[in-house]
């Protein structure tokens, strides 16, 4: 949009103008190497991170403010919430910022269904009085025509590697968006508890998207492999590596937290005794 035109700079711009009195919101995600530009981060020194992904074993620790909430819907319910005590009123936020924010609820709510409390209710309600829609909501999320039958060729791609885990292996070019939708078509299928959809990003690299419904923490599986997320929706990047390669490495950290989980219902079921 035309109004928008001049709010998006370059990293280096960014980099460059900044002094002293500038401050950088972080939003998504608490890990310093998972932002989308680490120079940025380095640059600038106060920082404010708000996020609602379990605390990983790298945090961005120079930050003045800190809004983490892992038991939040979402970081899109968070900011929606710091705008309420913000903003004067409902006519502040536009349309199109309410309708992106209630996107994002939608997204890591899978639609209301999955880690949704009252808080995410009155979010979602304080957005509809912005002028948020959800019909153009839903509509953000629609695909090309390419793009639905290259989702559905990863759905038709997946296998039951281990009881109740979807995993699909797709060595082609695919955008992440595309990827995490056949991932949440995945688990709605009878049975299944985790779905992983590993696929090319780009020439040299790979990615893994991971969706439940919170009976498997996807999150503690990826953490093995350098990525995160949160317990129903998580994902990991490999830089130079093959789809191949980072599917066996996949195996190998369900193997592992299948065993652990195991292990740790039988310790649990026998101090219950």
């Amino acid at each position: 949009m035309e109004e928008y035109k001049e709010s998006f700079i370059k990293p280096d711009d960014a980099i460059f103008i900044a002094d002293a009195n500038s401050l950088l919101i972080v939003v998504d995600t608490n890990r310093p190497d998972f932002v989308e530009y680490p120079q940025v981060l380095q640059t600038i020194q106060r920082v404010a991170v708000i996020d609602h992904h379990r605390r990983a074993a790298s945090y961005i620790e120079n930050f003045s403010i800190s809004l983490h909430e892992p038991y939040a819907s979402s970081t899109s319910e968070l900011v929606t919430e710091l705008l309420q005590y913000i903003l004067s009123g409902t006519q502040d936020l536009k349309k199109e910022e309410a309708e992106a924010l209630l996107a994002g609820i939608f997204l890591d709510t899978k639609s209301f269904t999955v880690k949704t409390g009252v808080r995410t209710f009155e979010a979602a309600a304080y957005l509809k009085q912005c002028g948020a829609d959800t019909v153009e909501v839903r509509r953000l999320f629609n695909n090309n025509f390419d793009s639905y039958i290259k989702k559905y060729q990863i759905i038709s791609n997946a296998e039951q590697t281990f009881p109740g885990v979807s995993i699909s292996v797709f060595d082609e070019n695919t955008e992440r968006a595309i990827a995490s939708q056949a991932a949440d078509e995945l688990i709605n299928i009878t049975g299944i508890k985790a779905s992983f959809v590993v696929f090319a990003e780009r020439d040299t690299d790979v990615a893994i998207s991971a969706r439940s419904y919170g009976q498997m923490n996807v999150q503690v599986v990826l953490e093995k492999l350098g990525g995160g997320g949160s317990l129903t929706m998580a994902g990991a990047q490999f830089a130079n590596a093959s789809v191949q390669d980072v599917a066996a490495k996949l195996n190998e950290a369900l193997e592992e937290y299948l065993r652990e989980t195991t292990q740790s219902e039988k310790e649990t079921n026998e101090s219950n005794r």
